[in-house]
């Protein structure tokens, strides 16, 4: 599959590289696995010679030599091959660039903590020395979220506020997704649609892998995820083993309790058998895997829900972790089955995670989200407020708009503005979201 969008990206990067000119840059990368990074970062770059270095997981004297070896690769640059450490090799980089803009992209950089954990106080140390009198355009990017957040974001990290930008990339945009199928096929189905969004969630590497594949709808991605070959079935746990580490198995047990429907903290405790307030912290905040949902305008916690955030997770949790018993043994026809007879129920949530996507992607509301009493007798799946314009608007999610009961949200309507006092003097509207509508 072809390089696609990002454009605002490339824009950012080559206005950061040209800022070097003045003084030194130091950029973080962030986003999940898989969601481009690097190639983000190679096609910013295409114009102009850049250093990449991979931080591989081997000794420092080889990494150090590979990394020199990449350097001097570069046209009009020049480094000893007598540089044997990282301290060496980083102290020759700033005075590279003392006279001239160098451009360095350190790839997985969290990987230092691996090979030379103290390669993060060298970089300090040098960088307060010499940010200020040299042209160094420094990108650093890793996988791993959580690392990456304590690196630059933990106040007893040395690296702790010395970058100068911090770029977050997102999976591609529910318009983006939609143009990546329109073009490859002149009609392309709604149900398509959803079913290659809740499959990757956007996520680059996904997409690709499908679309390659040519397994961009229901049943071609249920037949290439549930395939011997197929990079799905082993991608949840490379994703998470860097992440999680030795508590593992607590921190899977509870992303299958909430892809299984236990959304309440006592359900997912009911689950693992424990408490789990710090993990779902953590799962949260420090690797933004799980998100906490409140009713629209709740005044207390008492309502709170979690889901996974992230649409792979969910499917892979749902049909891979939950019947790992099955890979084993390569019942993959039987996978299959299973996969078709649930993807109704399994996509239903994820058509209204499109909607919400793609409201807010419109650039049209303020504030989006969704509303449910504590009895669980009235639920609206979004409420769309525009402050600035004064109009709020309630929509169902269905798949066939001709299930659609307006008189029904009307009325749960009434519920939540007596319930929350919200909108007073709004124009307000009702209608439904359904596939039609992708």
């Amino acid at each position: 599959m072809d390089f696609i969008g990002r454009q605002d990206k490339i824009e950012r990067l080559r206005a950061l590289r040209s800022a070097a000119d003045g003084t030194s840059q130091f950029v973080i990368l962030t986003g999940r696995r898989r969601v481009g990074k690097t190639e983000l970062v190679k096609r910013a770059f295409s114009d102009e010679p850049f250093v990449y270095l991979f931080v591989a997981r081997k000794s420092e004297a080889d990494l150090v030599s590979s990394f020199v070896d990449e350097v001097n690769a570069v046209p009009d640059l020049h480094m000893s091959p007598d540089i044997h450490t990282l301290e060496g090799f980083f102290k020759e980089l700033f005075l590279l660039a003392k006279n001239r803009r160098v451009t360095v992209f350190l790839d997985e950089f969290q990987d230092f903590l691996r090979v030379a954990p103290e390669a993060f106080s060298i970089l300090q140390g040098l960088w307060d020395r010499h940010h200020d009198t040299s042209r160094l355009a420094l990108v650093v990017c890793g996988s791993v979220n959580s690392i990456m957040t304590r690196i630059f974001q933990d106040r007893k990290e040395p690296l702790y506020g010395r970058g100068t930008a911090f770029i977050r990339l997102e999976p591609f945009t529910t318009e983006e997704l939609r143009g990546i199928l329109s073009a490859r096929r002149p009609s392309v189905r709604p149900e398509d649609i959803l079913s290659l969004w809740a499959v990757t969630g956007g996520v680059a590497k996904y997409v690709a892998l499908l679309v390659d594949a040519k397994a961009t709808d229901r049943d071609g991605a249920i037949r290439f995820a549930f395939d011997s070959d197929s990079p799905f079935l082993l991608e949840g746990r490379m994703l998470l083993g860097d992440e999680f580490g030795a508590e593992g198995g607590t921190y899977y047990t509870i992303l299958s309790a909430i892809a299984r429907g236990a959304t309440i903290r006592n359900e997912i405790e009911q689950a693992t058998g424990k408490p789990v307030g710090g993990h779902l912290t953590r799962l949260e905040k420090d690797y933004r895997l799980v998100a906490k949902k409140l009713p629209l305008f709740a005044a207390t916690s008492k309502n709170l829900r979690y889901s996974i955030d992230d649409e792979f997770l969910r499917f892979w949790f749902r049909f891979v972790q939950h019947r790992a018993y099955m890979v084993e043994i390569g019942a993959f026809d039987a996978l299959r089955s299973l996969a078709r007879r649930d993807w109704e129920t399994f996509t239903g949530p994820a058509l209204e995670r499109w909607f919400r996507a793609k409201l807010a992607e419109s650039g049209e509301w303020t504030r989006i989200g969704a509303w449910w009493d504590r009895k669980g007798e009235n639920e609206i799946d979004i409420v769309a407020e525009n402050e600035l314009a004064g109009r709020a608007s309630f929509f169902e999610v269905k798949r066939d708009a001709r299930r659609f009961d307006e008189v029904a949200l009307r009325r749960k309507a009434d519920v939540f503005l007596a319930a929350t006092g919200a909108f007073r003097g709004y124009d307000l509207s009702f209608g439904c979201l359904s596939l039609a509508d992708m």
